[in-house]
């Protein structure tokens, strides 16, 4: 399986840890246990994410973003 070059990146100073892209990661790549326990910022695990954007799409802070992988 190859990784997307394509991935979510939070922008850090419109997330308001309200979870709701958590919810929609199919990949899973948002852990839900992040938000409002360890950080109330989510984060996004680049190892899992494979660039599909429904979190990007979700979330209505504009907190997350689609960003070019770091290779």
């Amino acid at each position: 399986m190859t990784k997307s070059s394509i991935i979510a990146k939070l922008d850090i100073k419109n997330c308001i840890g309200c979870g709701a892209c958590v919810e929609f990661c199919p990949k899973r790549a948002i852990p839900y246990s992040v938000i409002g326990f360890i950080s109330s910022l989510a984060k996004i695990d680049a190892n899992l994410c494979d660039g599909c954007g429904k979190c990007v799409e979700i979330c209505s802070h504009n907190a997350l973003v689609m960003f070019k992988r770091d290779c």
